[in-house]
């Protein structure tokens, strides 16, 4: 880790450092440890947001960090076919290899910084499991998994896949090259990542250099997340510590805050490495069970009803 990255970040376009005079900088209002547990057919995921009050992560429903875990030869699992309506999953590989599939012919194969990003909407049968030769080879897996809700206007569009490609990430540095952005989705100071959202979102990966601070302009009205994925840092001004495994949520402002210890814990990064998550809150009720996420207990009845008669999909006859 990272899989995508540049020998010089020096070369890219900087983040401008927002005026302290004009942009207020966010304060942290809490650290949370992410559970750890299961998911799927075994694979270990940190439950990145279990901790935190919903009212601090709409848009965000839930997000899991899968792995860092080194596989022996045979050990690789993925997910069993299962459906979901009512919301997008955002599946961001690190390390390693998943291939999807849906009842919809969407699906791909996606590795080493790649990002897949599915509208469920109306609904749909998924599968996402390691290809076969890394279930025999074994190897190293790391990744994320993001659910962002969808409006009512929005819950029952058509299924989709964006389909975003590492090398297709808008890189960014800060104004001292200490830091690496990869824009994943939304814009940071005028640039644009290749993420197309329903719902407005930034989602950014970032690595920052023993020592190094980033401060970047966020948007007021977006909330505010940050989530180590590997090394020690802290946030905000007042430098609160985070670490891998943590979620930091901010409070109000127009700025935020990040910086990375002088020395790092021994790892497979000798940088600290978060990301960093905003979006406009939706403010309209949340039912959420499994795989679906509804407005009500009664649209969650039909979605599972649906589930149940077939509407969502069949498994296509050439699923692995």
């Amino acid at each position: 880790m990272p899989a995508v990255t540049v020998d010089n970040p020096l070369t890219l376009p900087r983040v401008t450092t927002p005026d302290p005079a004009v942009a207020s900088a966010r304060p942290v209002l809490t650290v949370a440890t992410a559970p750890e547990g299961y998911e799927g057919e075994g694979f270990p995921v940190r439950r990145a947001f279990a901790k935190i009050n919903t009212k601090y992560l709409d848009p965000f429903i839930m997000m899991d960090q899968m792995g860092e875990v080194d596989y022996a030869a045979g050990e690789p699992k993925g997910t069993p076919w299962h459906p979901h309506r009512g919301f997008e999953t955002v599946t961001y590989i690190i390390d390693g290899t998943f291939v999807h599939q849906d009842s919809h012919g969407g699906g791909g194969v996606i590795t080493d910084g790649d990002t897949q990003w599915m509208t469920a909407g109306s609904g749909l049968l998924h599968i996402e499991t390691p290809p076969e030769s890394l279930v025999m080879s074994g190897g190293l897996f790391h990744g994320l998994q993001l659910w962002v809700n969808l409006p009512a206007s929005d819950k029952m569009i058509a299924p989709k896949y964006q389909d975003i490609r590492g090398g297709s990430v808008k890189l960014l540095t800060s104004e001292d090259g200490g830091a690496l952005l990869r824009v994943i989705a939304g814009e940071i100071d005028g640039h644009q990542g290749p993420g197309a959202t329903h719902t407005p979102i930034t989602m950014i990966h970032a690595t920052l250099n023993p020592g190094a601070q980033v401060t970047l302009p966020w948007r007021s009205d977006f909330n505010a997340l940050a989530y180590g994925l590997a090394g020690k840092g802290s946030a905000g001004q007042e430098r609160r510590p985070f670490h891998m495994g943590q979620a930091v949520v901010f409070g109000d402002g127009d700025s935020l805050t990040i910086r990375a210890d002088e020395k790092q814990p021994d790892s497979r990064s000798a940088n600290f490495e978060v990301v960093l998550l905003g979006g406009l809150p939706i403010r309209e009720p949340v039912a959420w069970y499994g795989p679906f996420v509804m407005n009500s207990h009664r649209e969650l009845q039909q979605a599972m009803e649906d589930f149940q008669a077939g509407r969502l999909g069949t498994i296509p006859t050439d699923a692995r």
